[in-house]
């Protein structure tokens, strides 16, 4: 799924107030709500050993000056403006993972600039699961990461936006369900957060994400292809946590692709079935 343009005046679910906006490959759906979407990007041509390898030593070398410079234990909160900051870690130092759960979903964040952070990172990899296309569990995480004050007002957006037409033109039942043989992928990755504004009880964080969407198995016409985005979720200290206000999405930055070969469907959905997503992200 991916997050809409703007919760508050958005008229189509996935998206809007905790809503997603999306463009599904291929589909003939146009942009809806609900899917982190995207064309895949053709592949490149193939580099040479030389290029391969001297990009392994770079990245050899960047995760150990990166080791090195994270052995501090400061949380790099702040309640001054994030201009010109220089990129943190995302590793959790300073602050301890939070221990505390709304139903699946980590709660109970510290109150600075890590905490809005953490709880950004999260909501992303929950707004963009597979429980969003079935009613149940979609009320579930949307309560579980919003202020209660949109809430309601989102959910029927919601449940209007994630139709029975909807879910079909995403390759699904009407229920949510993926049809017999078929795995459907939905997963969030955030690569990296940045607090853009704090003050007091509100945040606005930026969470560089990609995410896989498709139907995986043999004779899947939409098979899982990835995307890249960017998340900016409007948060608010409430109920002594940190909950989502207004959230909206944008294209990228989108890396060149790889060498990979594209996995085969039955390898993918191997994959799905075989590594669990992440419950904390940061």
């Amino acid at each position: 799924m991916s997050l809409g343009d703007e919760h508050d005046g958005a008229s189509a679910g996935g998206g809007g107030t905790g809503q997603t906006r999306t463009r599904l490959p291929d589909s003939g759906a146009g942009d809806v709500y609900g899917v982190y979407g995207g064309a895949r990007r053709p592949a490149r041509n193939s580099r040479s050993l030389i290029t391969v390898v001297g990009v392994v030593v770079l990245l050899i070398a960047a995760i150990a000056f990166a080791n090195r410079s994270g052995d501090g234990d400061g949380d790099g909160s702040s309640s001054d403006a994030p201009a010109g900051r220089a990129a943190a870690p995302t590793a959790a130092t300073g602050v301890k993972p939070v221990a505390g759960k709304n139903g699946t979903i980590p709660s109970g964040y510290a109150h600075d600039e890590q905490g809005a952070q953490s709880a950004a990172a999260n909501y992303a990899v929950a707004l963009g699961s597979d429980g969003m296309f079935r009613q149940d569990s979609r009320h579930a995480i949307v309560r579980a990461v919003h202020d209660p004050a949109v809430v309601d007002g989102l959910l029927g957006r919601l449940d209007t936006a994630y139709s029975g037409a909807f879910l079909k033109n995403v390759g699904l039942n009407e229920d949510g369900s993926a049809p017999d043989g078929l795995t459907f992928v939905s997963r969030t990755v955030p690569v990296g957060t940045k607090v853009t504004e704090q003050t007091g009880d509100a945040a606005t964080v930026e969470v560089w994400c990609t995410g896989l969407v498709g139907l995986a198995g043999e004779g899947s016409t939409k098979p899982v292809t990835e995307t890249w985005f960017t998340l900016t979720q409007k948060l608010k200290w409430t109920g002594n946590d940190w909950k989502i206000e207004s959230s909206s999405q944008k294209e990228g930055p989108t890396p060149v692709n790889g060498d990979n070969r594209a996995s085969t469907a039955d390898e993918i959905a191997g994959a799905v079935a075989g590594y669990g997503g992440f419950t904390y992200a940061r």
